[in-house]
């Protein structure tokens, strides 16, 4: 049982998706200190100095009644807040994170698309007359078909 679990362990799935979860996890950090730290404090500033992180709905006053300037301060009165700023926070966070993994996948995509044509085209071994639409071989210079003088093209580098 011991050797089936390590043999589990070692595929390349489990450790690429180990990998995965632990540059995630990294990744949220950088992306919630990007929010925290540099984009939601200047749009603070430009709605009136406003914290997002502070923004509440009190529900009930606690012991002494608010107004309370931070969810701790309520949370520690006893007062029962929902707290809409952090949640505001945290969608600006995943659309963030969202559109870096799009940008990524994206650019991967890519990447293999140009590299699928890449490889399809150095193993053409044929082409198609323009003159008949037969397939030729790709160094004809005449169409054996139609006898239509074809252009030379030179290999790419």
């Amino acid at each position: 049982m011991w050797q089936d679990f390590k043999e589990f362990v070692m595929r390349g799935n489990v450790l690429d998706l180990a990998v995965g979860i632990i540059i995630g996890a990294a990744f949220t950090s950088v992306v919630q200190s990007l929010v925290d730290d540099i984009i939601m404090p200047p749009i603070g500033m430009l709605i009136g100095n406003l914290n997002f992180a502070n923004l509440m709905l009190v529900l009930r006053q606690g012991n002494p009644p608010g107004p309370y300037l931070t969810p701790e301060a309520a949370e520690a009165a006893g007062a029962v807040a929902i707290t809409y700023g952090a949640f505001i926070n945290a969608l600006v966070s995943f659309l963030l994170t969202a559109l870096a993994v799009f940008l990524l996948v994206r650019a991967i995509n890519r990447m293999y698309v140009q590299k699928k044509e890449e490889a399809a085209e150095a193993e053409a071994v044929v082409k198609e007359c323009p003159f008949c639409y037969k397939e030729i071989p790709v160094q004809a210079v005449r169409c054996p078909f139609c006898t239509s003088q074809l252009e030379v093209q030179t290999p790419s580098l």
